[in-house]
């Protein structure tokens, strides 16, 4: 459920420490020993917190020879606080309203066959973002899909489902937990940009 995954952010996100983490972090990437020394804490307990917050994906992390560097994942954290704020406004549209513009339509039947299968996955990202956003409209929100499930969805539009299962995911039009996907609220789609605060 989508409340229990926001629950679940905002439970682990309430911790001191991992506050002043990611407000150090927020200045540029840092390495977990530095995290240690400027907050005082020994390693093991920085390796602890960064532990919850890769949970949460609130944080990314790259690997640089032997020293693994810890960065903000801003994308994530703006997902869950807009999550948040549509949940408790009431603003959870549903699928009908979910509608496709005429442009976005014009650019998804360029990748469908006759058979409204898929030629292809497109490369550019805003263009996948279009078919991806085309694909879900067939899901319903709410609705717990195990792995099999999805699978056989997806094979109606390509023999590649797995691909298109993993850019769901990497594109936050849906969550995974032990096996079972769920879409997400469309406000933490990829492509509906969260409003700058520039």
């Amino acid at each position: 459920m989508q409340l229990e995954k926001l629950v679940h952010f905002h439970k682990i996100m309430g911790d001191p420490t991992r506050i002043k983490i990611l407000a150090l972090l927020s200045h540029g990437p840092l390495h977990g020993q530095a995290i240690a020394g400027k907050l005082g804490k020994t390693a093991p307990t920085i390796t602890h917190h960064m532990t919850k917050l890769r949970e949460i994906n609130a944080i990314r992390e790259r690997r640089e020879k032997n020293t693994i560097y810890f960065e903000l994942n801003l994308d994530s954290l703006r997902g869950q606080t807009t999550a948040l704020l549509t949940l408790i406004q009431g603003k959870e549209r549903e699928m009908e309203s979910m509608t496709l513009t005429a442009e976005k339509l014009a650019v998804v039947r360029n990748f469908l066959d006759k058979e409204g299968r898929l030629k292809n996955i497109p490369a550019q990202k805003k263009k996948k973002l279009m078919v991806l956003e085309y694909l879900v409209q067939g899901l319903e929100l709410g609705k717990r899909y195990p792995e099999r499930e999805l699978n056989e969805y997806l094979k109606q539009y390509h023999e590649d489902f797995a691909t298109l299962r993993r850019e769901f995911i990497m594109h936050q039009f849906m969550y995974r937990e032990n096996g079972i996907y769920e879409l997400n609220p469309p406000e933490m789609w990829d492509n509906k940009p969260v409003p700058s605060s520039h």
